[in-house]
C-alpha cells in the first residue's frame, strides 16, 4: 500500500480538527505511514484533534503551545505559553493527571485557564522529561515520545513533511487523546 496524498491527508486533517470521533480519528492515524526519530527533532506547534476525549479543550486553554525535539534523549513534551506570549517548559511529572482527567470539565473554562495557567509556570522546568523511541503502536513501528516520570507514550504518524498526527496512550481505559503537531521552521 503507498503512501496517502499528502494534499487529501492535510485536509482530512483539517475536517478532523473541527472534530471528530476517536474511531474516525484513530482509523485516519492507521492509515498514515510512520515517522522515523530524525523526522522529530525541531519545534513542533500543537493542536487538539477534538475526538470528544476528556482532555479535548483543556490544554489548548492551558496555553499548550505544543513540543520541542532536540535530540532522541532529549524530548520537551509540553512547552506552554504565557498570556504575554512567553515560552516555558513544564515538568509534567508535576502535573496531577489524574486529577486533570477528573477536573476536565472545569479545566475547560476560559476562568480556570486564568488561575491554572500562572500556576503551570511553578512546574517549569529546563530539562528534558521525556525520549524519543522506535516503538510498535496499533500495528506501526514508528517514532513514539516516553514521558519520564508518567505512564504516557505519544505516538507519531506523518500526514506530510512538517505536520504530524499524535495520539497519546495513556494508562487507563478508552481511546487515545489525538492531537496534530506542525512544524515551526526548518526541520534541525
Amino acid at each position: 500500500m503507498g503512501e496517502p496524498n499528502q494534499e487529501t491527508t492535510a485536509d482530512r486533517l483539517r475536517i478532523m480538527s473541527q472534530g471528530t470521533t476517536a474511531t474516525e480519528a484513530l482509523a485516519f492515524f492507521d492509515s498514515l505511514p510512520p515517522v522515523q526519530l530524525e523526522e522529530m527533532m525541531g519545534s513542533w506547534s500543537g493542536a487538539e484533534v477534538p475526538t470528544g476525549h476528556r482532555l479535548d479543550g483543556v490544554l489548548g486553554i492551558l496555553g499548550w503551545q505544543g513540543k520541542r525535539f532536540d535530540g532522541e534523549d532529549s524530548a520537551r513534551p509540553l512547552v506552554f505559553q504565557t498570556h504575554t506570549g512567553r515560552g516555558f517548559e513544564v515538568n509534567p511529572g508535576l502535573v496531577p493527571l489524574k486529577l486533570a482527567l477528573r477536573c476536565a470539565p472545569l479545566l475547560r473554562r476560559r476562568i480556570a485557564g486564568g488561575i491554572v495557567r500562572p500556576v503551570l509556570q511553578l512546574a517549569r522546568t529546563t530539562r528534558p522529561r521525556a525520549r524519543l523511541r522506535m516503538m510498535e503502536y496499533r500495528g506501526t513501528v514508528s517514532a513514539t515520545m516516553v514521558y519520564d516520570a508518567l505512564p504516557v507514550n505519544d505516538a507519531f504518524r506523518r500526514v506530510d513533511p512538517n505536520t504530524l498526527l499524535g495520539a497519546m496512550d495513556m494508562r487507563e481505559p478508552g481511546p487515545p487523546f489525538v492531537f496534530s503537531l506542525h512544524r515551526m521552521g526548518p526541520p534541525q
